[in-house]
Parts: structure tokens; C-alpha cells; sequence
């Protein structure tokens, strides 16, 4: 665990037609977790450096590329409906796949980018519970088929050595879940008052859980 003035870094992986509330959900949060976390930081990662169009329009700027990406504490995959593709881009598979398993994240849709690099077989993991649009079948039904040997579980955040969260509005709580690995579940909480998301990310917990899979549990 480190002390709260020690430095931490978070990768955010971006592709096409990410959400932009999972990058609110991730590179916000840990930018308000700064305010008490001095330095705690993020690195906004993308197959190529350069300008990511998101999901509605908007377009970030990622200061990073796979090839020159930072170490980081863990690297949180984003969701979105450019999920298929970017599950087929062998660049960004690969450098998933040189990752420890206990280095890696996602949330919502990032959970089915990482079971194309294989992250998530034989492990409990989640994802956003409900198909969307024109989807044929929710996220969570296609990630048992992704993931081999995979359970799959309807919660806020599963911690199986990799963790995955839940849909959406739901990587506010997989981000302040892995500042807790980092810091503290007491430094969690107070970020998540930070930023005014405690009652939720306390009604989000009982209602859906926080849950180790078994391979965190024997560990």
C-alpha cells in the first residue's frame, strides 16, 4: 500500500468511439483523486499518439502510443462501441499482452478488448450488464463467450487478479476501487466525497457489489 504522497500512475486506453464518460469515469476522477493525491497521475494511451475521436464527436488528444506508453501501475482499457475493433488491433493485443495479469483493468466494453488478449480466461470478470441500441446481446453475454473459462458476474467492480467494472457510469467506481488497491480503501472513500460520489459509490456497492474472484481470493 503507499503512502498517500507517493507517486502512482494510471494508464487510460482510448480507441475510436470510446465513451466519453469513461474517460470522465477514469482520467476525472483521478484528476479531482489529485487534490489529495498530489501525486497520483494518469497517462492517456491510444494506439498511435495523437487526436481519438470518442463516442458523440468529441475528440481527445492522447499524449501516448503503445510503442512509447509509460510504466504504469495498472492500464484501464475503456469501453465503447469500437470495442470490436479495437479487440482485432494487433498492436494494441499485443502490448496488452506483455502486461502482468495484476497490472491490468477495465471498464464497462474494455473488458471484451482484454478477453481478446486473453487477460480474462478462467477468471470472474464483468462488464456493462444491458445491450444497448441495436446491440443483439448485452456486453456480459458475449464476454462468457470471449473469455474462455470466464464467469461472469453482474457487479460494480470484480477484483480477479485483473480487474473489470461494470457498465458506464460505473467506471467512476472501478477507477476510485483501484485507488483503493493503491492507497487505501479509507483514501478511496475520500476521494469519492471529493468528488460528491460517495453515496452513490456506497448505494452502488450493496446494491451490486464489490466481488473477488478466486484467483484474488487465494492469492
Amino acid at each position: 500500500m503507499k503512502d498517500r504522497s507517493a507517486p502512482a500512475r494510471i494508464g487510460v486506453i482510448l480507441y475510436d468511439t470510446v465513451e466519453p464518460i469513461d474517460v470522465g469515469g477514469t482520467v476525472g476522477v483521478i484528476s479531482m483523486a489529485r487534490r489529495i493525491l498530489p501525486n497520483i497521475s494518469d497517462a492517456v494511451i491510444a494506439r498511435r499518439a495523437g487526436p481519438v475521436r470518442l463516442a458523440g464527436g468529441l475528440t481527445v488528444e492522447a499524449p501516448f502510443g503503445v510503442a512509447d506508453a509509460p510504466a504504469c501501475d495498472v492500464y484501464v482499457v475503456c469501453g465503447g462501441a469500437g470495442w470490436p475493433e479495437a479487440s482485432k488491433d494487433p498492436e494494441l493485443i499485443a502490448f496488452l499482452k506483455r502486461q502482468p495479469a495484476e497490472r491490468l483493468a477495465s471498464v464497462c466494453t474494455g473488458a471484451l478488448v482484454l478477453a481478446a488478449a486473453g487477460a480474462l480466461d478462467g477468471r470472474t470478470v464483468t462488464t456493462r450488464r444491458n445491450a444497448a441500441g441495436s446491440e443483439p446481446r448485452a456486453p456480459i453475454a458475449l464476454l462468457a463467450d470471449v473469455a474462455k473459462g470466464a464467469s461472469t458476474k453482474a457487479a460494480a467492480v470484480v477484483d480477479d487478479v485483473v480487474v473489470t467494472g461494470g457498465g458506464v457510469s460505473l467506471a467512476i467506481d472501478a477507477t476510485l476501487y483501484l485507488i483503493g488497491k493503491l492507497y487505501g480503501v479509507d483514501v478511496a472513500e475520500e476521494v469519492a466525497r471529493l468528488i460528491e460520489y460517495d453515496r452513490a459509490y456506497r448505494a452502488n456497492r450493496e446494491a451490486l457489489g464489490h466481488h473477488a474472484g478466486v484467483h484474488r481470493a487465494a492469492s
